[in-house]
């Protein structure tokens, strides 16, 4: 009997594990035919450990509780103890947090195994840290355990502690020491032959990246676990879940929908699982711009969650499930109806989206123009107050709301004003990639609300409100690495707070404790980021004085988008006019008519340039132009005119020209300390020309850092971009336009992405790309600004020249030629750039490539 308890009926405890539905049967039987107390004491436990693990806390308890009696007529202390942790966790699990800690402290002092003890304790670490949030007392029970296994010899627990010991830390922010603890625990597993655990640290290594806000980094690790966890022959959902979350964060959104289909599709998942996937999926596509499908998958999912009795999760299903309905333009009483008694319940719960079901339904509601708009509108208003960024913005947006629906001009600006504060406040703390989609998503709406109702006010107020917007949407200026430090470790910990809690909700489990540790993670963010002066701009601080000062004797163009049609705000002279301009619709056609052009040209065919170069300026400038003296330009576009060409524009011929993303942008690239500093020369592969403006360039100065045939790999070339004076780098350029973070400069070794150059300590001063497509910048998720350009000026270069449609290689050296010695002798990049193109004048190919090239910045 001795052999069968340990060769057969220990089993079924790591079956309730790796195959819950074989450990039930199992369980099953051994119940059946055996009268032994010890033995029944496992099968039962086995038994609780799957309805616990399935979130049946009600059904495993009383079956634990069974256990817990068998074991102590087998007059075994370790068994007793081994049970009497399992009850404890499942009671914590189930909310009764008292209960259950006192079971895990009765099981650690009856445990008589020096080993078995040190097993308890860990488990009650896990119960700390991963439930209770309680990190530091779950650091102390695992660092015990952790010296109790080692003693015992054990090397496989102690790498299982090891790994539960990096998780505690992770939620404590210690990236470092997590990371060590988790590839340590790997290590061991590998050793030991631990296929299964040693995937699963690997995939811990990878949440550990993503927690860093190191996308590459995680996507590739997950990639790893994804292909070891196969050889396993397994593929868990919570991987599934965890590249779905990196893939949308990095905007890479189809990327996400394709991997959960497939996983749906193939994958062996338990029906617990594929509910939880499936609203994972919905919520994608829902981000995607996929209502429609976002909608059949929410439905799915909360009758699955309903069918297995997740009351929370089919609540939140719903959520997302009404949010679909609404989108595809499903507006009805009923509708209204629905995501009221949602707002009801998630209220009676204390859950943070009750503000957004509450919004939901005053925002049909009002479409329908019913009687209870207001007050439902005044219920999700009553949030704006509220500690959470995301909650306090969209009170702020259902204020704005109410009060456009009633006429009131002042109080839509108030409450935007309000709102956009609350998001800038908080973007940071929004951990989870939905939420900052959300987020945005409010926020557009804020900046589009206020903007509409500035259209009536002064030319100065509608630029503020402009620039309030652009400040929130485009990169900021990064701060110093070392007072950057001062927020990863934290922001890393919120990162991790938000996954645990996506678990808690996924198993039943309790949240209090996890969404009050999650609350003081969130104001040590704010806190950190208030002592961190500078390091980001105040979007209220701007000042309209400052920058007609600054523009001087020249004129500045502010393009903003209102209801549809493009305003133009001219700063010229002293004084800020307003220009009403045509459609938008309009002015994007003709930006693409005039891209479509250059690339024509860039092909060798023939193209009338200089019509499209009228419609393109009679489009985007307009009667603007009139109100500008003879002198240098300035033009801050809208995100979605960012690509236009402005060089092709005839009137723009003879004046040097800048583009900028914004006026706070501008002002901070003129106000950059300038100064010398060592010239760098990148030549990237595979380009018809050979780059052979890096050949003329090198001679003119001896002294310059040269990286090509081979030498220009990704380290080399960070390395010597960092704190360069000039940078020119002749690569193609490969612009996503789904995931503008993983834009990338084609160099020896593979793709530098703006990920890669955000290592930069310093970056270079001013950056010339020769490359295709490397100055877009994309609308992203609504209107923010990305790509090379955006991003480099963030991290604090001031100015780059790039192209914003291919360009013909051989034709860009003499451009970039002549660029170059514009800059050496005006240190303007406007006054270099029409140098250029004056010097390409009389060529068709010369011509379209100069049009093709922006200076951005200053």
């Amino acid at each position: 009997m001795a052999e069968h308890r340990v060769d057969d009926v220990t089993s079924l405890l790591g079956l309730a594990v790796s195959s819950p539905d074989r450990a039930l049967a199992e369980a099953g039987r051994v119940m059946a035919g055996c009268t032994d107390p010890w033995a029944l004491s496992v099968a039962r436990q086995a038994r609780g450990l799957v309805l616990r693990d399935r979130g049946r806390t009600d059904l495993a308890v009383p079956e634990l509780r069974r256990a817990l009696r068998y074991a102590a007529r087998a007059t075994d202390p370790d068994r007793e103890a081994d049970v009497r942790a399992t009850l404890g966790a499942a009671l914590t699990m189930a909310g009764r947090t008292t209960d259950g800690l006192d079971q895990l402290g009765r099981a650690i002092a009856g445990a008589r195994d020096p080993a078995i003890r040190a097993k308890v304790l860990m488990r009650r670490g896990y119960v700390l840290t991963v439930i209770l949030a309680r990190h530091r007392e779950a650091a102390r029970d695992l660092n015990r355990a952790l010296t109790g296994v080692r003693r015992a010899g054990d090397p496989v627990w102690e790498a299982r502690t090891l790994n539960l010991l990096g998780i505690a830390e992770l939620a404590r922010g210690r990236l470092a020491t997590a990371e060590d603890l988790v590839t340590r625990a790997e290590a061991i597993f590998v050793r030991e032959h631990q296929r299964l655990e040693s995937v699963q640290t690997l995939h811990n290594r990878g949440v550990i990246a993503y927690c860093r806000g190191d996308l590459p980094t995680a996507l590739a690790l997950y990639d790893q676990a994804a292909q070891r966890y196969a050889e396993c022959g397994v593929s868990p959902a919570e991987l599934a879940d965890d590249r779905c979350a990196a893939l949308l964060t990095a905007g890479l959104v189809s990327d996400a929908i394709e991997l959960a289909d497939i996983t749906l599709d193939q994958a062996p998942l338990q029906q617990t699982s594929r509910a939880e996937l499936l609203l994972t999926l919905a919520t994608v596509e829902l981000a995607g711009g996929h209502a429609d499908t976002a909608l059949v998958r929410a439905r799915e999912a909360r009758g699955l969650f309903r069918r297995q009795r997740r009351d929370a999760w089919a609540l939140r299903a719903e959520l997302v499930e009404l949010r679909a309905q609404q989108q595809t333009g499903r507006i009805t009483r009923g509708l209204v109806a629905a995501a009221t008694e949602v707002a009801r319940r998630l209220e009676a719960e204390h859950a943070r989206e009750a503000s957004l079901a509450w919004l939901l339904a005053g925002r049909v509601a009002t479409e329908l123009g019913l009687g209870n708009a207001s007050a439902l509108l005044g219920a999700a208003a009553s949030y704006r107050h509220h500690p959470a960024g995301l909650v306090s913005t969209s009170g702020w947006l259902a204020r704005a709301i109410d009060r456009d629906a009633r006429g009131e001009s002042r109080g839509v600006l108030a409450a935007c004003r309000r709102g956009l504060d609350a998001l800038d406040e908080y973007r940071t703390t929004l951990g989870s990639s939905e939420l900052r989609a959300l987020a945005t998503i409010h926020g557009e709406e804020l900046a589009a609300l206020g903007l509409r109702h500035a259209v009536h006010s002064s030319p100065r107020t509608l630029l503020r409100w402009a620039e309030r917007w652009r400040a929130n949407t485009q990169p900021q200026p990064t701060v110093a690495p070392a007072r950057e430090r001062e927020t990863a470790d934290v922001l890393a910990a919120l990162r991790a707070s938000d996954r645990r809690l996506s678990a808690a909700h996924a198993a039943g489990e309790p949240t209090r404790d996890l969404e009050r540790a999650r609350l003081e993670l969130e104001q040590q963010v704010r806190r950190t980021g208030h002592r961190l002066a500078g390091s980001r701009v105040a979007p209220d601080r701007f000042a309209v004085d400052r920058l007609v000062a600054a523009v001087g004797d020249g004129s500045f163009i502010e393009l903003v988008e209102a209801g549809g049609r493009l305003q133009a705000l001219v700063i010229a002279a002293g004084i800020v006019r307003r220009f009403e301009l045509g459609t938008v619709d309009d002015a994007e056609r003709a930006v693409d008519l005039a891209r479509f052009a250059l690339r024509q040209a860039a092909r060798g065919r023939p193209v009338a340039l200089e019509p499209v170069g009228d419609q393109l300026g009679t489009a985007v400038l307009g009667e603007a132009l009139r109100a500008c003296p003879d002198g240098p330009l300035v033009i801050s576009p809208t995100s979605r005119l960012h690509a236009a060409p402005w060089g092709l524009v005839p009137a723009l011929a003879d004046v040097p020209l800048t583009v900028t993303p914004s006026a706070a942008a501008w002002l901070r690239s003129r106000s950059a300390p300038r100064g010398a500093g060592r010239r760098v020369l990148i030549l990237g592969p595979d380009l018809k020309s050979g780059a052979a403006e890096v050949e003329v360039l090198a001679a003119r100065d001896p002294d310059a850092v040269v990286l090509r045939d081979g030498a220009a790999v990704v380290d080399a070339c960070l390395a010597a971009l960092d704190g360069a004076g000039i940078a020119h780098v002749a690569a193609h350029g490969r612009f996503r336009q789904d995931s503008p973070m993983f834009s990338a400069l084609e160099v020896d070794d593979g793709p530098l992405t703006v990920h890669d150059l955000q290592r930069l300590h310093r970056a270079p001063r001013r950056l010339v790309l020769s490359a295709c497509e490397s100055g877009v910048m994309s609308p992203v998720g609504t209107s923010e600004l990305l790509g090379f350009a955006a991003a480099m000026l963030s991290l604090g270069s001031v100015g780059i020249v790039c192209s914003v449609v291919p360009v013909n290689d051989q034709a860009t050296v003499p451009l970039m030629v002549e660029m170059h010695a514009g800059l050496e002798e005006a240190d303007e990049l406007g006054v270099a750039m029409l140098r250029a193109r004056r010097a390409g004048r009389g060529d068709p190919a010369l011509t379209a490539a100069a049009a093709a090239f922006l200076a951005i910045g200053a």
